[in-house]
This record gives structure tokens, C-alpha cells and sequence, in this order.
């Protein structure tokens, strides 16, 4: 299994966010990446791959042309404004307020498109976020290319990203546009599964209308957990897309009984679908040491998530999304790509 890796990712690094009432430093950190890195490197699970350059027209198949700029942007607006420090939103476009006018100051700017007071934006956010995007498509680009799998090793991490809106330390939605990508190279049905313990709320939001693209997730129940306004069981999608999103809700405390159900309802479900491909948007974050997540699963059970999609039998690509036990997110990680594999954990 390739493993494609994001050079600039270091450079969004240094924020803080405010969490349960305190501004802390960022839980998504540079150190995250470096845990996986090594532990693949470790697992000799295959080689290293430089993301290639597609350019931006396929993160604006995905998202919003104005949004992009916005994020572009965003660093420069916020120093010319005479800020120092990093960009965080204070004020928020709640129900009631008007969505169809972009403010011109930048603190207007960042609630409108931001979503929480938890994703800074650095000086080198853009470029983080613009490569781990453009690793997400050589990941997709392997497959085409006839590879089984592929591992993109990416942060900042995608799935809370929607096509006009960041949050949850998400600005590009690196397995969204992937599945995208997969979608013009050809693939009639393309699935987006979703293991990490929050919802996928920017994945749901980007394929909700979409026939053509399957979003399932298992994660936290929104009414005890971010993100808190989507996830629930009765969102299937509208339209053309009814029927194409599956959400798996579970309490806390979920431990490995009760998700590997969910998981095989998942599978069942990318059965019945029947895609070409598959985009697994990976978190470990259900690990039971988890500091910011509360389900209990434990080393050996990544294992066996790996190996659950492995039996799916299709060409897949993941994408790293959650995990912020960085002392063994690696492991976690890892055991999952050897799970799907069929080597040792």
C-alpha cells in the first residue's frame, strides 16, 4: 500500500482553539502526522509517494469558488486588517440571519463560512490544507491507475469541511474530493465511509442531492456529541440522493460489540450500493484513550475495522481524518491499514 504524504502540513501548526469553555492549544496538531509516518514507515507497509499537483479545479468541483478564495485569502485579510495571532471566528450566522451576503470585513468572513471557535487559521493553513487535498487526489489517482488501496497521510484533516464551510479543524474536504475525482475518472458509484467518531456533517452536506455518491457514518449521536446539528438517523438525503446517506448514531461508552454491528450494517449497505471504489475517511479518535471522544474501543479492534473493509472487495483509498491520542494514533492507524492488508498487527 502507497502511502502519499503532504509536505506542507507542518505549516499549519502553533493555534489554539476553545474548547468546553477555555482556549487550549489545537488538539489537531503537526505531531499527529509524524506519529503515523513513523508507524507506517515501522510496519514496512509499503512506500512513501509525493502528493501530485492537480491544481484547484478539482477542490471547485467540490467546493464553493467564493469559499476557496476566502480561504486563500484569509491569512493575508487577517494580517492587512492589522491582526496578529491567529483567525478565529466570534461571531456566528445563526437561524434568522442572512446567508446569501458575504460580509467584506474578515471577522465577518470567518463566521460566515466558519461553523466553531476551534479551527484557527495560521499562516500556513492554506498550503496545508491545499496539499493534503492534492494528496487526497494522487490517493484517487492510484486507483486508477490500478493500485488496490492507497493511504493518504493528510492534515489538516476534511470530513467537517462542507462546500462552503470550515470547522472541526476542517478546510478542505480531502475524501470529498477524492470520491470526486474518482466519480471523472469514470466510477458510476463511488463510497464515502466514515469511521471516525464525529460525523461527517461536510461530506454529508457536499453528496446530500447526489445519487451517484454513497455517505455512510458511524459515529458519536449528535445529541451528546460534536457536531452536534447532523448525524442523526433519519437524515438519508434529498432528491436524486435519497436513500444515498446512511448515518449509524451510537452513545457513548460504545464499545467494540456494539460498533462492529454497526459496521457490518455499514458494509451491507456498500453491498447493496455496489460501488467501483471507496473512500474511507479514517479516524481513530473511537480509540478508548481518546482525549476529546468517548467510545471504548481498543488497539486490536482497528484491526478488525481494517479487515471489515477489506471483505468489501473493492479499490479503496483512505484518507486520515480524526485521532487525537498522538502518542498511539499511529498504532491505531496502522493496525487498521494491516488489518485490510491481512498482515500482523
Amino acid at each position: 500500500m502507497r502511502c502519499i504524504v503532504n509536505p506542507a502540513q507542518d505549516g499549519h501548526s502553533g493555534g489554539l482553539e476553545f474548547n468546553e469553555g477555555r482556549l487550549v492549544p489545537c488538539h489537531e496538531s503537526p505531531e499527529r502526522a509524524a506519529m503515523v509516518r513513523d508507524a507506517f514507515r515501522a510496519a514496512n507497509l509499503g512506500p512513501e509517494e509525493p502528493a501530485q499537483d492537480f491544481g484547484t479545479a478539482p477542490i471547485l468541483a467540490v467546493h464553493d469558488a467564493a469559499y476557496v478564495e476566502f480561504l486563500r485569502s484569509a491569512w493575508d485579510r487577517w494580517t492587512a486588517a492589522g491582526r496578529d495571532g491567529q483567525a478565529l471566528p466570534f461571531v456566528f450566522a445563526a437561524a434568522g440571519m442572512r446567508r446569501d451576503v458575504p460580509p467584506d470585513d474578515i471577522d465577518g468572513l470567518l463566521g460566515f463560512y466558519g461553523f466553531d471557535a476551534g479551527s484557527p487559521i495560521v499562516p500556513g493553513t492554506w498550503a496545508a490544507a491545499y496539499g493534503a487535498a492534492q494528496s487526497a487526489l494522487t490517493g484517487a489517482a492510484l486507483l486508477g491507475a490500478g493500485e488496490r488501496a492507497a493511504f493518504a497521510l493528510v492534515r489538516p484533516p476534511g470530513h467537517h469541511a462542507g462546500r462552503a464551510v470550515f470547522g472541526g479543524y476542517c478546510f478542505l474536504n480531502n475524501a470529498a474530493i477524492a470520491a470526486q475525482a474518482l466519480r471523472d475518472a469514470g466510477h458510476v458509484r463511488v463510497t464515502v465511509l466514515d469511521v471516525d467518531y464525529h460525523h461527517g456533517n461536510g461530506t454529508q452536506d457536499i453528496f446530500w442531492t447526489r445519487g451517484d455518491v454513497q455517505v455512510i457514518s458511524l459515529h458519536a449521536d449528535p445529541r451528546q456529541e460534536f457536531p452536534y446539528f447532523l448525524g442523526h438517523a433519519d437524515e438519508r438525503g434529498a432528491g436524486d440522493g435519497l436513500g444515498a446517506t446512511l448515518n449509524l448514531p451510537l452513545p457513548w461508552g460504545t464499545g467494540w460489540t456494539v460498533y462492529a454491528g454497526a459496521l457490518d450494517t455499514a458494509c451491507a449497505a456498500v453491498d447493496a450500493f455496489d460501488p467501483s471504489a471507496v473512500v474511507v475517511s479514517l479516524g481513530v479518535d473511537t480509540w478508548e484513550g481518546d482525549p476529546i471522544s468517548r467510545f471504548t474501543l481498543r488497539h486490536e479492534h482497528f484491526r478488525h475495522i481494517g479487515a471489515r473493509i477489506q471483505v468489501l472487495g473493492r479499490p479503496t483509498l483512505f484518507v486520515l481524518e480524526g485521532g487525537y491520542a498522538v502518542a498511539e494514533i499511529g498504532r491505531n492507524v496502522v493496525a487498521v491499514l494491516q488489518g485490510f492488508e491481512g498482515a500482523g498487527a
